[in-house]
C-alpha cells in the first residue's frame, strides 16, 4: 500500500518512520501547511515525497491517507478522504461532533473503506491485562470500570499547544477535555465489550488567570479544565472517567484504569497495579492481592537514536516507551524490533493494526464503530457539563457491519 500522512507535527513522525520500515507498506507520502516541516521528514526518513496539498494527496494514487492534524479537524477531513475513496488513519479523537461520527461510521458502511483510530489506550498494558482476563471469565460480571487521563498543563502541553498553535495558541490551548475522551474511556471499553447510554459530567473552571481556559479567549467559549464524567452502560454498569488538566502530580501513567467484577478487581494507581486472586488451597478467595506491576511496566523504547530535542522533557514519556510483558509482540513485523516507540508501547501495534485491515479488508480493532463509542461519550459528557451535570443520552451506531 501507499500511504500519505496529513499533518507532520510532533506526533506524526513516530508514525511515519513505522509505516517507512513496515513489509507491507511501498510508498510513504506527506503534506502540511508548513512545506518546509513535511520536506525535513522526506529528507529525514527517506520518503517518497511530498504533496502541496490535502487535496493533492487525495488527488494522487495512494491507499490511504493518516489524518495527523490538530484534533478539531479530523471530523471533517476524514469524510472528505472517505469521499475520496482514501482508507483512512485517523488520530484521536473521531470527531468533535456527534454528527461527524455518525457520518463517518455512515461513510465507512456504504463503502467498505476501512478506517481506523489509533487510540493509543487501546494497547495501554493495563488495558491489555484486563481485556484477556475479562475475556477469560475470570472478573465474572464486571460492574464498574474507572479511566483517568490525568494530565497537567504544565507537564508538556503548554509548549505542545504554542508549537502547534502559533501566535493565537491560547485560543486552542482551552480546547474542551471532555472532546478528548478517548485516553481514558476507550481504556475502559477497550477491555470491557460494552458501551455508553447516559452521562452527567461536571466541569471545573479554571482559576489560573493566565488567558488559557478563559471563555474570553477560547475558541469554545470553555473554561474547564478538569472533568469528571459518570456513565450509565448498556449492560447495567457503570463507568467512571476524569479529564484533568490542572492537576497536582505529573508521574506515573497519564492513562489508569480500574476494572471491579463480582470475582476479581484490578486497581491500577500512580506506582502499582494489583488485583484479587484465588490462593492456592483456599476456597474463599475474595481480599487476597497480587501486585502486576512488573507484567505492565513498559520496557526500553528503542534501538535507534532519536532526535527528541524538540519535544517538551514533560512529554518524552509519550514518545520513548517500549513495550511491557503483556503485550504480545511475536504479531508484529521483525521490521519493527528496535524501532522508536510510545504511548507504553501502543505504537507498533497501532501502525501494523492499521496496515493488516487494509491489506485485508478487514475492520482493525479501533473500528469506525469502535471509535464512536470511545468518542461520542466525551462528546455528550461535555455538553452535561455545559448544562449543569444534566443527564443526557448518549446515542450509539451499533457494531461493525
Amino acid at each position: 500500500m501507499k500511504i500519505a500522512v496529513i499533518g507532520t507535527g510532533q506526533f506524526a513522525r513516530s508514525f511515519i518512520a513505522l509505516w517507512q520500515l513496515h513489509p507491507d507498506v511501498e510508498e510513504v507520502w506527506v503534506t502540511d501547511l508548513v512545506p518546509e516541516r513535511a520536506q525535513q521528514h522526506v529528507e529525514s526518513h527517506g520518503l517518497a515525497g511530498s504533496f502541496d496539498t490535502f487535496e493533492d494527496a487525495l488527488a494522487s494514487d495512494v491507499d490511504a491517507v493518516a489524518i495527523m492534524t490538530q484534533r478539531w479537524s479530523h471530523g471533517p477531513l476524514v469524510l472528505q478522504a472517505l469521499a475520496a475513496g482514501k482508507h483512512v488513519y485517523s488520530a484521536v479523537p473521531m470527531a468533535t461532533t456527534v454528527d461527524d461520527c455518525e457520518a463517518i461510521v455512515a461513510a465507512v458502511r456504504e463503502t467498505g473503506l476501512v478506517y481506523m483510530m489509533g487510540e493509543t489506550s487501546y494497547y495501554n498494558p493495563a488495558t491489555v491485562w484486563a481485556r484477556d482476563h475479562i475475556a477469560a471469565g475470570e472478573f465474572g460480571r464486571v460492574f464498574y470500570g474507572e479511566g483517568d487521563y490525568v494530565h497537567d498543563m504544565d507537564n508538556g502541553f503548554y509548549a505542545a499547544y504554542q508549537y502547534s498553535g502559533g501566535d493565537d495558541w491560547k485560543e486552542t490551548a482551552s480546547y474542551p477535555p471532555m472532546l478528548y475522551p478517548t485516553h481514558a474511556i476507550g481504556g475502559v471499553l477497550g477491555a470491557w465489550k460494552t458501551h455508553a447510554v447516559s452521562v452527567s459530567c461536571t466541569g471545573i473552571s479554571d482559576s489560573r488567570g493566565d488567558g488559557v481556559f478563559d471563555t474570553k479567549v477560547s475558541r469554545w467559549g470553555n473554561d474547564f479544565s478538569n472533568m469528571s464524567a459518570l456513565f450509565e452502560l448498556a449492560d447495567g454498569g457503570v463507568m467512571r472517567t476524569n479529564e484533568f488538566r490542572r492537576v497536582g502530580y505529573w508521574s506515573g501513567p497519564e492513562s489508569r484504569f480500574r476494572f471491579y467484577g463480582t470475582e476479581q478487581v484490578m486497581e491500577q494507581s500512580v506506582t502499582s497495579t494489583v488485583v484479587t486472586v484465588k490462593t492456592e488451597g483456599e476456597d474463599y478467595h475474595k481480599g487476597n492481592t497480587l501486585d502486576i506491576s512488573d507484567e505492565l511496566k513498559p520496557g526500553e523504547h528503542s534501538d535507534v537514536p532519536e532526535d527528541l530535542s524538540d519535544i517538551d522533557p514533560g512529554l518524552l514519556s509519550s514518545f520513548r516507551s517500549g513495550t511491557a510483558k503483556v503485550h504480545d509482540r511475536s504479531r508484529l513485523p521483525k521490521e519493527f524490533e528496535g524501532a522508536p516507540n510510545g504511548h507504553e508501547g501502543a505504537h507498533h501495534f497501532l501502525a501494523d493494526d492499521f496496515v493488516v485491515a487494509v491489506r485485508d479488508r478487514a475492520h482493525p480493532p479501533v473500528n469506525a464503530w469502535v471509535a464512536a463509542r470511545f468518542t461520542v461519550p466525551g462528546i455528550v459528557a461535555n455538553e452535561s457539563a455545559k448544562q449543569g451535570g444534566a443527564r443526557l443520552p448518549v446515542p450509539d451506531f451499533g457494531d461493525p457491519a
